[in-house]
């Protein structure tokens, strides 16, 4: 390392700006190829013509809104997921269009272009839907649960152009719980919008 470059390490930590780091920030596109699609966690997809086709202009974080012990295998939960949400609700598919597990792995879920559904009254049409697995009103997420929901969305406020703005939870929109209040604190107190903010300004 140069002097000139010692020197402005040095400077860079003075200003309590961090040290000089040489990691690389991951593209957000990089962050789109881990997504595991609906293929690999064995499901089928969803029928078009069965859902509304729609244009994304929002992001809206729910949970599972029951338990997900550790160990239990997420593809089996989103194979179950998906029956019944087709077979018992008479939905297109899971109502939402991705899902993050304990260990902050992101699954494909609802063809993202196709407008995801709800038990409550508001309209999901517009709405990019993230599901977090687990009750939070009863637990809190982990954190990289919580590291997974900031790039999910900052990938999807990149790609459809959302303002970081419109992120917000399920029960901005409906009288519900969900995403549950050890969840929704990061909405509400802008950690998430905090974050997400700093992730696109990274990526450029």
């Amino acid at each position: 390392m140069s002097i000139r470059t010692r020197l402005a390490c040095a400077i860079a930590a003075l200003a309590l700006i961090g040290g000089c780091s040489t990691t690389r920030v991951e593209p957000l596109d990089s962050v789109e190829k881990r997504i595991v699609t609906v293929a690999e966690w064995g499901g089928t997809p969803t029928d078009p013509a069965k859902a509304r086709p729609h244009t994304i202009d929002h992001i809206t974080l729910h949970h599972q809104g029951e338990s997900f012990p550790a160990g239990k295998d997420p593809r089996a939960y989103l194979r179950t997921l998906q029956g019944w949400s087709r077979a018992t609700k008479g939905w297109a598919d899971i109502p939402y269009h991705y899902v993050i597990d304990l260990d902050g792995n992101i699954y494909a879920a609802r063809d993202i272009g196709l407008a995801g559904d709800t038990n409550t009254s508001y309209d999901p049409k517009g709405h990019a839907l993230i599901e977090v697995v687990g009750n939070f009103e009863e637990v809190q997420p982990n954190a990289k649960q919580l590291d997974a929901v900031v790039e999910l969305m900052a990938l999807l406020a990149d790609k459809y152009k959302v303002p970081v703005d419109r992120i917000h939870g399920h029960k901005d929109y409906a009288e519900t719980a969900c995403p549950g209040v050890n969840m929704y604190r990061y909405l509400e107190n802008g950690y998430f919008h905090q974050r997400v903010s700093e992730r696109l300004k990274r990526a450029k």
